[in-house]
Order: C-alpha cells, then sequence, then structure tokens
C-alpha cells in the first residue's frame, strides 16, 4: 500500500472544482435528463420539486416536460434507495443497484426497529404487501390493511419493513411536478416487467459513485449509500482507482479519467433545492465550510436549499406562493460584493421564473449579505 504522505495532495478548492465538474455545477451541461440523472446517480426527492430544480441547476435548456415525462413512461422511476431514503433513479440503475441496496436497507431495518419486530408475523405481512402492491395504494391504506390482518402487532413497523424489502415506485400523475403530494405506489416489478439484477456486490456501484462524487474517502462513499463495511471493496478496486491524499492526508480515491479540472476554474453562482445529493452525505469542507453546517442541516432531518458562490456554500433560499404571486428570499452568510450580489439576484430571478411562470408577480429578496 502506498504511504499517503507520497500521494497526489488535494486542496479543498482542489476537490471542490473536480466534484461541481462532474455535477454539472461548473457549466450547465446538454445532457437529456435520462442521462443527468444516471450521471449523477440519482436525486434525492423527498419531496417531487426538488429533482426540478437539481436539475434546472446543471443543464443548459432544461425542459421540465422531458423530465415529467420520463417519470411518466418509467425511464425515471422514483424509489426508496441509498440512505433508505426517496430517490428519483433510472429504471435500468434501479434494477441494476437494487440487491446491493437492499443490503443496506436491512442495516436501516436493525437501526430503527430493534426488536419491534420480534413477535411479528414479518414474513406474512411481507407477503400480504407484496400481493397489496400489485395495484397502487398508499401507504395509509398499507397500515389500514395490515391493521385488519395482524391487531395488535406493530403495524408501523411492519409497514416501514415492507417499505424497504417490497421493491416499490412510486405512481407518477399528470401533475405539474409529475407526481403527486398523496403517494401511491405499485411494486417495480409490475410497473416495470422487467427483473432486478441478483448480485448484491457494491464494486460497480461505488465506482459510479465516484465517477458523480469524488474524490472520496471509504467513509464518504458509507455515508452516500448509506451502507458500512465498503473497506474491503475498495481494497479490491484499489488496482483499478487513482488514490489521492486529502487535505489531512487521508486517502481519497477516484476512477483515473474523473475529471480534476484545478483550484483556479471559475464557478458560476448556483442556486440548488433541499436534500441536494452533492451536499447530503458529504461531511468534508469542499461545498460547505463546517462553521455554517447548522445553518443548513437543520432538526427533522431538513437540508435546506442553498446558494453557491464560488462553488461554496454561501446561504440558503426559501421559496413562498400565494394564488397570485411567487417570493423567493436569500438568507446570506457574509457580505457581498455588488458583482457577486448581482450575479445571485439574476440566478435568483430566473429560477422563480421557472418554478413559478404563472405568477402575476415574483420577487427577489436577500437577508443579509
Amino acid at each position: 500500500m502506498t504511504p499517503p504522505g507520497s500521494l497526489s495532495r488535494q486542496t479543498v478548492r482542489d476537490l471542490n472544482r473536480a466534484t461541481l465538474a462532474r455535477q454539472g455545477l461548473l457549466a450547465r451541461q446538454p445532457w437529456t435528463v435520462v442521462d443527468a440523472v444516471g450521471r449523477l446517480l440519482g436525486l434525492q426527492m423527498q419531496m417531487p420539486r426538488p429533482a426540478f430544480v437539481a436539475l434546472w441547476s446543471r443543464l443548459a435548456n432544461f425542459d421540465r416536460d422531458e423530465l415529467a415525462a420520463a417519470c411518466r413512461t418509467a425511464a425515471l422511476v422514483r424509489a426508496t434507495a441509498m440512505r433508505s431514503t426517496l430517490h428519483l433513479m433510472r429504471a435500468t440503475d434501479l434494477l441494476e443497484y437494487r440487491a446491493t441496496l437492499v443490503t443496506s436497507f436491512e442495516q436501516g431495518i436493525t437501526a430503527i426497529l430493534g426488536d419491534r419486530l420480534a413477535a411479528a408475523s414479518l414474513d406474512a405481512a411481507l407477503a400480504d404487501a407484496r400481493a397489496f402492491f400489485a395495484t397502487p395504494h398508499t401507504f395509509d391504506a398499507l397500515r389500514v390493511h395490515l391493521e385488519s390482518r395482524y391487531p395488535g402487532q406493530d403495524i408501523r413497523a411492519l409497514a416501514y419493513a415492507s417499505r424497504l424489502r417490497v421493491p416499490l415506485l412510486q405512481e407518477p400523475d399528470q401533475s405539474p411536478w409529475a407526481y403527486p403530494a398523496k403517494a401511491t405506489f405499485v411494486r417495480a416489478d409490475a410497473r416495470l416487467g422487467a427483473a432486478f439484477r441478483p448480485d448484491p456486490t457494491p464494486d460497480a456501484l461505488i465506482v459510479r459513485y465516484l465517477a458523480a462524487y469524488g474524490p472520496a474517502s471509504v467513509v464518504d462513499a458509507q455515508a452516500w449509500l448509506g451502507l458500512g463495511g465498503l473497506a474491503p471493496v475498495f481494497a479490491r478496486l484499489r488496482p483499478t482507482l487513482t488514490v489521492l491524499a486529502g487535505p489531512t492526508r487521508a486517502e481519497l480515491f477516484d476512477v483515473p479519467d474523473g475529471p480534476r479540472p484545478g483550484a483556479d476554474v471559475p464557478a458560476p453562482v448556483r442556486l440548488l433545492p433541499e436534500w441536494d445529493s452533492v451536499l447530503i452525505a458529504r461531511a468534508d469542507e469542499r461545498l460547505l465550510a463546517t462553521r455554517y453546517r447548522a445553518r443548513v442541516f437543520r432538526p427533522g432531518l431538513r437540508v435546506l436549499p442553498t446558494v453557491l458562490v464560488d462553488g461554496q456554500v454561501a446561504g440558503t433560499w426559501a421559496a413562498a406562493r400565494t394564488r397570485t404571486a411567487a417570493a423567493l428570499t436569500l438568507t446570506m452568510f457574509e457580505s457581498m460584493s455588488a458583482a457577486v450580489r448581482r450575479a445571485v439576484i439574476a440566478e435568483a430571478e430566473a429560477l422563480i421564473a421557472f418554478t413559478d411562470p404563472d405568477a402575476r408577480t415574483r420577487t427577489v429578496a436577500v437577508a443579509g449579505g
């Protein structure tokens, strides 16, 4: 093993530019929406709208109807994936990698439910859930169904286990953001008509992760995937990867052809949505300084929408809508130059025009900065 001290040393700013380049955040890209979601290995989609904003921030001439159509044809699907959270993914990637994700789901079931399932008729309940979701239903309806079948048992625990162990997709509709506020789910095989690859080995998924989010450490990859014990995977992959030293000399891994454009490449202002995948599972400072972390990661597992200035999180933003008016308020962490302020406001005005084209009035306000 090569001693970390002898490896090519990366600064925080080097890592920042490398990640931004892979994410389409140094310049908007001409990718299709399906290609973009594949390159990013999915977008966290707790709510529908943030995925649209994430792609608007990354793609040239982004067409929201193209994204909605890809969801309705199941080229893209909304399913439980990394970190046991809802993601928008290419259907082909879900079929390829769900066996790997199931391993992380099992760790989540153990961590969250503990012994709550010890006395439950879990196998029977899972069989019921598989049959129940052969056609679209809500999880509220599943809980009612399980309550009638398993009185006195921990129904919420049974439903949670069903959500992770039964492969489900959320059903799209004709809503402007492709999915309704009240989610209905259907079994993935019923919707896709295809089989999942059975091999749970995470090697290929980790290489895809590095291409989209690298350079990264073993700990970074474990946090992103929601799966521990990946050190042996990196040991297997090591001969095929580039190994670098991070700012603290810790080992970082990368794909050999991963772009690392250098610290002096300009980074434009960008507005990222809540739960943006580039921020959510990374503890280092390449995009978010530690001193600002508590202002972005909020109680209740909330991750606020952010403003990138020179590639770093420099503030947060919030949108509000009435019947006829839309407003976007930026809260900046530090003072800005006049030129940066103009760029931030211009990007915010472009975003609100995208999200609220039907509003009679649209306003942007800046707090702080």
